[in-house]
């Protein structure tokens, strides 16, 4: 069997000891209990730290505009925001997100993976110095909007990096640790907005908020410097020395058993799986054309490459569509409109409810599988917003859904408790499984892919940013919240239907599923 599966060495060497069923392919039983031979190594988990860096970065550069909407007030431009300018100013890192994430990869296929991720920091200093000094309107927009096509770089690589240096069977544990590392951001956005919200000035509390971005970006700068790139990145460059020097260190050296011939046979695997895929190409396509361009036609021309891109953009546009983001972006402003006395302390129980059950998925993930969290998951997520809406009938709100003008203090509690239900069934689910889209794609294909996929997410993202304060005008609250439910229960049945389990196969195993004709789901 041939693989493009950095995590090989670890495969490789536990393949010896494993029963034929598993040298065939077949994947541990999911929830076996069996703790696996190839658990990851130090050094393993010191890069999904260094690469969760950029996800602290993500989940604090989405969380804290929530806190800074309700604290600007007038030092844009001299005025008060409008709706339309809170929309703007939100759905402008969204759509620039959207508008990068496609080249990116291109660019970490061209340059590496962990290239990418420091063009990434540049762009996340740049963008929170530029916030932080805004007068206007327009340049609070550039600076979400150059924060956003950081978020868009590093939302795409740092998932690909995690996922092709990580051992099979924990590989979603280590890519959830990316989320987790988002959501912590998250927290902290709702902390520092909390804080300087409440005891700064009005005129730069909210300013100290968004130029905080830009520290542990520059840290993550500084140690990105010495961290090496992915063993399937490095082959294809013509750099096999290299991959074997990475490939031993991820399987924990030699001091921890890693034999020599374990990470050859990884080596010639990947070596073989990206020469076959070479000339596979150049058999279908013109071998004068781009790579990328090649890549483009394998990816629609190839069913299971299509089948994979299906997925794998079903889940990430499920991801932003079902209203998340909605409430890490106007979380505070929802409070406000309910009459709670400090929002943004408010808005730190939702992100806290959110961090802790992505820590949950962290250990639940590879033993419960993707396929079962998401069915399991998706139902309490519909209910909380079914509550949420009925909660909201009993709100009646202003004209300009600014202020409130009626409202008890149980349906406000019912509300709150009922976002916290949704929260905690986005968490555990859907809020981390379609970041394992690496997992559905050949090595060929899995950066644009992947960066495609990612550009559905912030297509959806940035649709929900710029309509969802609208909708809240136009349908009212409770019906906002009953759309969402019903684009949740329709994303529900198409998971039933086309998402096949890839907990603990191989990448090449995963991506393999799709040939069959029933979409892998059995």
């Amino acid at each position: 069997m041939n693989s493009d599966d950095p995590e090989e060495p670890l495969i490789a060497s536990s393949r010896e000891l494993d029963d034929d069923d598993t040298r065939n392919g077949a994947a541990r039983p999911v929830g076996s209990g069996k703790a696996p031979e190839d658990a990851p190594g130090l050094f393993v988990w010191l890069l999904t730290f260094a690469a969760g860096i950029s996800g602290i970065l993500f989940g604090y550069d989405t969380g804290v505009i929530s806190a800074t909407l309700v604290s600007i007030d007038s030092s844009l431009s001299g005025k008060p925001l409008s709706s339309l300018d809170k929309s703007i100013i939100t759905s402008s890192t969204a759509l620039f997100a959207l508008l990068v994430s496609p080249f990116s990869s291109v660019l970490a296929d061209a340059f590496g993976r962990k290239r990418v991720i420091m063009m990434a920091d540049a762009l996340f200093i740049l963008g929170a110095g530029l916030q932080a000094i805004s007068s206007t309107v327009a340049s609070m927009v550039a600076g979400r909007s150059i924060v956003g096509a950081a978020v868009g770089a590093a939302s795409f690589v740092v998932p690909l990096y995690i996922a092709e240096l990580a051992p099979a069977a924990h590989r979603g544990r280590l890519v959830t640790m990316n989320i987790v590392f988002i959501t912590l951001g998250q927290v902290v956005a709702y902390i520092v907005g909390w804080i300087f919200g409440e005891y700064g000035s009005t005129e730069t509390g909210w300013r100290w908020m968004v130029g905080l971005g830009a520290v542990p970006a520059a840290l993550q700068t500084a140690i990105v410097l010495f961290m090496p790139e992915t063993p399937p990145w490095l082959v294809k460059a013509g750099r096999s020395s290299e991959a074997r020097v990475v490939i031993e260190k991820v399987s924990g050296g030699k001091r921890l058993g890693a034999s020599s011939r374990a990470v050859d046979a990884t080596l010639k695997n990947i070596e073989i799986e990206v020469r076959e895929e070479a000339q596979a190409r150049r058999r279908r396509t013109n071998s004068n054309r781009p790579e990328w361009l090649a890549s483009l036609d394998e990816l629609f021309k190839i069913q299971r490459n299509r089948r994979a891109l299906a997925i794998a953009c079903l889940l990430q546009g499920l991801q932003q569509l079902c209203g998340f983001n909605s409430l890490m972006y106007f979380s505070a402003t929802i409070f406000t409109m309910l009459g709670f006395p400090i929002p943004t302390l408010t808005s730190l129980v939702v992100a806290v409810t959110n961090f802790v059950f992505t820590v949950a998925a962290l250990f639940l993930i590879d033993r419960i599988g993707r396929r079962r969290i998401l069915l399991w998951s998706i139902p309490f997520m519909i209910a909380g917003l079914l509550f949420a809406g009925y909660g909201f009938a009993f709100v009646k709100l202003s004209a300009d859904s600014a202020t409130q003008e009626t409202s008890t203090q149980g349906a406000a509690i019912v509300i709150l408790v009922s976002i916290m239900i949704y929260v905690a069934g986005y968490a555990i689910g859907l809020g981390n499984v379609p970041w394992m889209q690496s997992e559905l794609f050949s090595l060929n294909v899995r950066s644009l892919g992947s960066g495609i996929s990612t550009a559905t997410n912030w297509g959806a993202n940035f649709v929900i940013g710029l309509t969802f304060l609208l909708l809240m005008d136009v349908l009212t609250p409770s019906w906002t919240f009953v759309l969402y439910a019903i684009i949740c229960a329709i994303g529900y049945v198409l998971i039933w239907r086309v998402y096949p389990e890839t907990a603990g196969l191989t990448l090449e195993e995963a991506a393999s599923l799709l040939e069959d004709d029933s979409w892998g789901v059995r």
